[in-house]
Order: C-alpha cells, then sequence, then structure tokens
C-alpha cells in the first residue's frame, strides 16, 4: 500500500514538471514570434485603431473611429497625441517635398518668453494632448453639430512640436513663423472637389472649385497649441502669404492691441513685442482685415479709454464679455458673423477667455469671463465660415488642478474647432457654362 502511495505521488509530481517544461517552451516560442514581428497578435490591443508608435503611423491612409465602431477602450494608452490623432514628421527635412500627408495639422508652438505675469505656457502644447486623451472616449460625432470630425473626408495629423529657442525671442518667433509657413503651402492630402464630395456623400460634379486664398492655390490648416499669445504674429504673417489681410476673431480676456508704450514700456524693441502687443504690430504690418476682426470676452481693466480708441485703430470691434448677460449667445454670434462677413477667418482663442473656475491654468486670468459651455457653443455658431487656419494658446499646466480642468477644456474647444473647419472646405463651387 506504502509503495502505490509513492508510485501516485511521483506519478504526480512527473506530470506537473512535464506541464510546466511545455508550458514553458510554448511561450519562449510566442517570445521568439515576437522578437521577429513586433506587432504579432497585437493589434486587437490598438485603441480605436490608432498607431501604437509614430513610426507605423501609415502614409496612404487613416483610420478613424466612425458609425457603431468600438469606441472607450484604452483611450489612456498609447503615444500621447492629439486626440490620438496620427503622429506624423511634418517638419523633417524629406517631408517638406512633394504632396503632403494632411488637411488639417495640429501644430505646437512650445514658446512662453514674452508673458507678463506667470510663465509656463511653453508646456500648454503637451498639456492639450494629455487633455485630450478622452476627448473621443465615446466616439467623434459632434451631436450639435451632426457632424463627425474625423469622417469628414479629410485628413487630420499630429504634427508635432516646433523646436523653438528657449534663449532668443526673435530666433524662436522666425522659427514659428518659418514652420508654420513651410506647412501652409504645401498641397493639401485631398482636394477641394473631394473634400465637398465626402460632405455630400455624391458624384463628381463639374463645377470648378475655387479656393479662397489671394494666391488661387489650395492650402492645408494648422491649427497651433500655444505657447504664450505672442505666437499668433509670426503666425499671421504666415497667413499672410497665403491669404493677404485676415478678418480675425478673437477670444480673449485682455485686448493685446495696447501700444508697447504702454503695455510694458518697450525698453527695447525686442521688449516691444509681447502678449499684449502682438496685434499692435500685426495692424501696423496691415496683416488683419480692418473693420471686419473682433474681440470675444473682454473684461480687461485698462490703462484709460485710450485704449480703446487703439483698439478701433488696430481694426477690432468688440465683446466685452458681460454682454453675454444681455446679448445672450444668440446676439453674440450673430454680432460675430455681421462682423467677419464672407470673407476668410484666422481664430485666435486664449484659454483665459473662459473663466478660472472653469480653467484656471493660465498665465493671466481673468474673473468674470465665459463657461465653457458658453464658448464651446459660441464656436459652434461660426459654422459656415471660411476658418482659414486658429490656434488656442496661454495653457500653462503648472497652474492646474489634480482634475486636468483647463486642458480639458482646451481640448474640448479645439473638437468645435475643428468640427466647424471640417463642415466647410476652403473654396467655393463655381458652375461650368
Amino acid at each position: 500500500m506504502h509503495t502505490a502511495l509513492r508510485f501516485n505521488i511521483l506519478l504526480g509530481i512527473a506530470w506537473q514538471v512535464s506541464a510546466s517544461i511545455a508550458l514553458h517552451e510554448h511561450k519562449h516560442g510566442q517570445l521568439q514570434s515576437l522578437e521577429l514581428d513586433p506587432q504579432a497578435n497585437h493589434d486587437g490591443q490598438l485603441p480605436l485603431g490608432y498607431v501604437r508608435y509614430p513610426w507605423q503611423s501609415p502614409q496612404t491612409h487613416v483610420t478613424y473611429p466612425g458609425d457603431d465602431e468600438v469606441t472607450a477602450n484604452s483611450v489612456f494608452s498609447g503615444i500621447t497625441t492629439f486626440a490620438h490623432l496620427p503622429w506624423q514628421k511634418c517638419l523633417s527635412p524629406t517631408a517638406s517635398s512633394g504632396k503632403s500627408l494632411f488637411d488639417i495639422a495640429i501644430l505646437g508652438a512650445p514658446y512662453d518668453t514674452s508673458t507678463s505675469y506667470r510663465p509656463g505656457a511653453r508646456f500648454g502644447p503637451s498639456g492639450i494632448r494629455a487633455g485630450s486623451r478622452r476627448l473621443f472616449l465615446c466616439g467623434s460625432y459632434n451631436v450639435p453639430l451632426k457632424h463627425n470630425p474625423l469622417k469628414a473626408g479629410v485628413r487630420l495629423v499630429d504634427c508635432g512640436d516646433i523646436p523653438v529657442n528657449p534663449y532668443d525671442n526673435t530666433l524662436a518667433l522666425k522659427q514659428i513663423q518659418d514652420a508654420h509657413r513651410d506647412l501652409l503651402h504645401r498641397t493639401p492630402a485631398t482636394s477641394l472637389k473631394d473634400q465637398y464630395i465626402a460632405l455630400r456623400d455624391s458624384e463628381p460634379s463639374n463645377d470648378t472649385w475655387i479656393p479662397v486664398s489671394i494666391d488661387g492655390k489650395e492650402h492645408p490648416r494648422i491649427v497651433t497649441l500655444g505657447g504664450d499669445h505672442t505666437i499668433v504674429l509670426p503666425l499671421l504673417r504666415s497667413i499672410n502669404s497665403a491669404y493677404g489681410k485676415i478678418s480675425v476673431i478673437h477670444f480673449d480676456s485682455h485686448l493685446d492691441t495696447w501700444k508697447p508704450a504702454v503695455f510694458g514700456g518697450a525698453p527695447t524693441d525686442r521688449a516691444a513685442l509681447n502678449h499684449g502687443t502682438y496685434f499692435y504690430w500685426a495692424a501696423q504690418e496691415g496683416l488683419i482685415r480692418n473693420g471686419s476682426s473682433i474681440h470675444g470676452a473682454i473684461r480687461t481693466t485698462l490703462s484709460g479709454p485710450a485704449d480703446y480708441d487703439n483698439d478701433d485703430g488696430a481694426g477690432f470691434h468688440r465683446i466685452e464679455a458681460r454682454e453675454i448677460d444681455t446679448l445672450g449667445v444668440d446676439g453674440i454670434i450673430k454680432k460675430i458673423r455681421d462682423t467677419v462677413g464672407s470673407n476668410p477667418v484666422y481664430l485666435s482663442i486664449d484659454i483665459d477667455s473662459i473663466d478660472p473656475a472653469f480653467a484656471p491654468a493660465t498665465g493671466t486670468p481673468e474673473t468674470g469671463g465665459w463657461s465653457t459651455r458658453e464658448l464651446r457653443t459660441i464656436i459652434r455658431g461660426l459654422d459656415g465660415l471660411y476658418i482659414v487656419s486658429a490656434d488656442l494658446v496661454e495653457v500653462a499646466p503648472a497652474y492646474e488642478t489634480n482634475a486636468e480642468l483647463t486642458t480639458m477644456a482646451a481640448a474640448d474647444v479645439l473638437f468645435e474647432v475643428l468640427s466647424v473647419m471640417t463642415k466647410t472646405p476652403l473654396g467655393k463651387a463655381v458652375p461650368k457654362v
């Protein structure tokens, strides 16, 4: 009996050893196959079909989530691009030749050495990207606009950040202008005609498609993540090369048209250009279409009434933040649309246009601002305008709450911008006679 017991024990041990060896060999085989093929059996782990690594980003096709596709799956993982968009190395020397790989590019401009109060907006691009990770958690369909910006027949990518010099403001702003202009003057991935066909879901027409640019060419759009607001001067210089004088819609708590002698005192030529004077210089350079540009959410204090006279001279109309109590959201949208008309528009958004209760992480916060919901509704009201490019600036994550309120607000505002952009291609159809 003891002999039979010992035999059963030995038999059990032998079986466990054999099973362990077999399992080890199976895992070793899997490991070898993974070493030979890093993507083996891993495609099912990719959230929403996005690329895992930059080098895997497709060159000829981009897959976005759409109707009835899986959502809410591991959106916290992967490389942190804006809203998990495919990453492209747009600014490499080899990328500047031939047709571009995008119609709308997200581009970071990590510059913050012209601020008057709290610095830190150089980390705005990375903060906004982090806040955008859950942007398409439940999908990318914009319910109020009845539109999916990722299914609008255009290619959206994240081009990363411009390598900005942190020691020389003049050089840094030139780097921003050169990079923006380089991308702006590439041929879009999708023609105007194909964009309209995708939106209408119809057969090609014989219409002629006329771009809204002054050079008669089709241009991609660039959404720049700041950075302090000074970056808008080099961006407008770039925009001018394709569109000439441009109408500007500017959401901000501050005017940013101050004379340098007033805002900062202009002790040097370099100090005369900062995040409170860049629109003054843009007006002086003839970059702004006078009389068809407008501020929204203004609630700053002034040196005196002369600041408003100077703002008038720079070509802007104004909507005070408090006017939302009298005009309402619809009235504000109407005033903006009446001001800019059918002109091509550049859209510039300072996160401090939103009240610090909703977006505290910014360099010069001002209480009494609009809510995130109000600003998003107003931007949706711009549907149908020719928004040629845009920026969102002055996000300074160092002053953020643990809940990422500001960066999430910035990402959600940009979702509305992208939705409005993708609904209206930058051209008009002219029927052939």
